[in-house]
């Protein structure tokens, strides 16, 4: 498969991370509904990782999402919360995460949310399906484009 993006490294990625403006239009899709479209996102590139994608909050349905009390720190972001996704009655816990207060590094994440890819059918960067990263704990979208291995990968949690 090829990818409309260029070719990257996830091991060119800084650590700690970095966060970058994205051009390129992302889109999250499930059960027949557009949950999420926008050029205005940003990403986080951190050493073999696959980019992390925030959404800002007004390019999203969020009438289908719900915090949740669930909250996790991290030590480049601050505190995250988590959503989950309501459609009817079914409910997916934790599909989302946010920062409502970041660190200043990160200040321009503020309020964006990022998704798992795993818990959607269709998550999308510039047309091109994503393949989420591995593992349940980490967020990243892999396109073509990307060089690994990846963490989240048997084995990698001691990167």
């Amino acid at each position: 498969m090829t990818s409309p993006l260029p070719p990257e490294s996830v091991w060119d990625y800084p650590r700690p991370p970095r966060v970058e403006p994205v051009a390129h239009l992302i889109e999250i899709h499930t059960q027949d509904r557009c949950i999420a479209r926008t050029q205005g996102a940003y990403r986080v590139l951190e050493t073999s990782h696959p980019p992390v994608y925030y959404l800002p909050p007004q390019d999203i349905q969020m009438q289908y999402l719900c915090q949740n009390p669930r909250h996790s720190f991290c030590e480049w972001k601050g505190q995250a919360h988590y959503y989950d996704l309501h459609l009817g009655s079914q409910v997916i816990r934790e599909v989302a995460w946010g920062y409502a207060q970041p660190t200043a590094a990160f200040r321009v994440l503020q309020d964006y949310l990022a998704f798992y890819a795993q818990k959607f059918e269709r998550c999308l960067v510039a047309g091109e399906v994503v393949t989420p990263q591995p593992g349940e704990f980490y967020g990243g979208w892999i396109t073509a484009n990307l060089v690994g291995p990846f963490k989240g990968q048997p084995g990698s949690w001691g990167w």
